[in-house]
């Protein structure tokens, strides 16, 4: 089976959860604000879970290499992705802004790209993800929050660094480092909880889909630009930046897919948290999702016919 088949699979299992958490909406399951509490659990609690648990491995040096590798991919990748944002997604008098630059730059490659991933190379694969997962968070807690608050003080960037996310990055990869593994009881417990992530991120996606016109929605150019830049424009560049470099195949796709994944859910995460246009953020969210099921086997598609 083909990467791209294996991509569409996937996607659609986490089309169908979406549609369960629109539907707990529409049958009163769900409010408004149980939705916002559950955003606020998965941000706090189970992703930073997720990370942590990631790093929970035998040190290995080929693995280490390729980890450093695809923290450098994955730094190169969000650079490249902000200076295309900077560049093409404009609009002096668009209050969102930020946000659809915020949406251009980071993608959902711990909610969709870890079940991706894993159905493609498996734990390997997965492992390899947690270096974009990694720069990923320390960006969006730095950079990220500055975009959503205008807030460009030392005292709320340090804010952002003691965040459960960063702190799970720090002593996950600590832990790695030194070969340490944390009870297996603890280690299980952790799990059960982290593997929630994808229901539990496209269920709080169908809910917040559900407050949104979805007529209206899908007529709204400025999503589809986004959508444009941030899943076709930016792992396609990143595909000709990247495949004549003397690397293994299965990092480098990697580092691709993560970059090409829809809209993060944390984007809406956090426009519900800062206060933001949240509506426009789970509509940005939910349409870049349901693109993905397009966008994604494009992408396996056109990589392989670079990426060897």
């Amino acid at each position: 089976m083909s990467l791209a088949v294996i991509a569409l699979n996937q996607i659609l299992v986490m089309f169908l959860i979406m549609v369960l958490g629109f539907l707990c909406f529409k049958l009163k399951i769900i409010n408004h604000e149980t939705n916002k509490k559950l955003s606020d659990f998965l941000l706090l609690i189970v992703n930073p879970l997720l990370i942590f648990n990631s790093y929970q491995r035998d040190f290995n040096k080929e693995l280490f290499q390729g980890l450093l590798v695809s923290f450098v991919l994955a730094l190169v990748s969000h650079i490249v992705a902000i200076g295309i944002a900077q560049l093409l997604v404009r609009g002096k008098a668009n209050k969102d802004l930020p946000l659809e630059r915020f949406s251009c730059i980071y993608s959902n490659c711990g909610f969709m790209g870890i079940p991706l991933i894993n159905s493609l190379y498996g734990s390997e694969g997965v492992f390899y993800l947690t270096a974009y997962m990694t720069v990923f968070n320390l960006l969006i807690w730095t950079h990220g929050v500055i975009m959503m608050t205008g807030q460009r003080s030392i005292k709320a960037m340090f804010k952002t660094l003691i965040s459960p996310t960063f702190i799970a990055i720090v002593i996950g990869f600590a832990l790695f480092l030194l070969d340490i593994r944390v009870p297996e009881v603890l280690y299980r417990s952790m799990d059960y909880v982290a593997s929630m992530n994808t229901p539990l991120a496209m269920i709080i996606a169908g809910v917040t889909l559900a407050q949104s016109e979805i007529k209206k929605v899908l007529f709204k150019r400025r999503i589809y630009l986004v959508i444009l830049m941030k899943q076709i424009l930016i792992p396609a560049v990143l595909v000709l930046l990247y495949y004549r470099l003397p690397l293994n195949p299965e990092i480098i796709t990697t580092a691709v897919l993560a970059a090409g994944c829809p809209v993060a859910a944390t984007g809406m995460l956090f426009a519900l948290r800062y206060h933001k246009n949240h509506l426009y953020a789970s509509e940005l969210y939910s349409i870049s999702t349901m693109a993905a099921l397009v966008t994604i086997p494009a992408v396996m598609l056109f990589a392989g016919l670079f990426i060897r």
